[in-house]
């Protein structure tokens, strides 16, 4: 794969991806003029995510078992309520008693549910990559909508109370980041050659997946297309910024 000895597993795992981040970026960049002020789309996005964050920190604790591993996901770094926090914020308390996810999403977590049947270390790739996302994209758009409550304050819908996804309290995300790094290539190298390259292999497949979820939601109308075009901002804020900013 063209590393040096002296590369540690996490900078394998992002050397890896950075073409497949690169086609990313590409989209993203153009569309990032359409800014963040979009509370509905906003949403959007959290639903898109929610099951799949909601899915690995379920599964995390049984793999740290079964593996006899660090838990790649700490009590402070779980975000499933969060989630749930802004749904309900956003879509009203009773978002998810006719809530179905839509079809992408669905093929996701399908394709999470055979991984955790076959090889259950492999879910790693997205804890890894989608939770060191959030800690880094996440926390860059939370800045960037507290510039526009401040910018535009007589518009209610930039209240941060619908922010708690992005939110970690008085944890260092440096920290939070450092350890979740630290935890990766710890496990990593009491992997087998054929493992560690299967979870640099299924890398790759997180951003095709995320890019699915992304595409799911465009239609013909004037605001999905708006909704793609935020999407993949939060793709890019929540999955793939951090790829240039360890």
């Amino acid at each position: 794969m063209g590393e040096s000895k002296g590369d540690t597993f996490c900078k394998q795992m992002r050397a890896a991806t950075r073409q497949i981040h690169a086609v990313s970026d590409a989209v993203v960049n153009a569309k990032l003029a359409f800014s963040v002020q979009n509370d509905r789309v906003w949403a959007d996005g959290l639903l898109v995510f929610y099951e799949i964050f909601k899915y690995l920190e379920k599964a995390m604790p049984g793999i740290a078992k079964k593996y006899e591993i660090d838990n790649l996901i700490p009590p402070e770094m779980e975000v499933t309520k969060a989630f749930e926090k802004d749904l309900n914020f956003y879509l009203g308390k009773n978002w998810n008693k006719n809530y179905t996810p839509r079809e992408s999403v669905i093929s996701y977590l399908n394709h999470l549910k055979t991984l955790k049947s076959k090889k259950p270390i492999l879910l790693l790739a997205y804890v890894y990559h989608l939770y060191m996302g959030l800690l880094s994209g996440g926390l860059i758009l939370r800045k960037r909508r507290q510039l526009i409550q401040i910018v535009t304050p007589y518009k209610s819908s930039f209240k941060l109370e619908g922010s708690h996804v992005t939110d970690f309290g008085d944890n260092s995300i440096y920290r939070l980041k450092k350890n979740l790094r630290n935890k990766m290539n710890a496990l990593a190298e009491g992997l087998d050659e054929q493992t560690k390259s299967q979870l640099i292999e299924e890398s790759k497949v997180v951003f095709v997946m995320n890019n699915q979820i992304i595409r799911s939601i465009e239609g013909a109308t004037a605001a999905a297309v708006k909704k793609l075009i935020y999407c993949f901002m939060i793709l890019l804020v929540f999955i793939s910024f951090y790829v240039f900013k360890q």
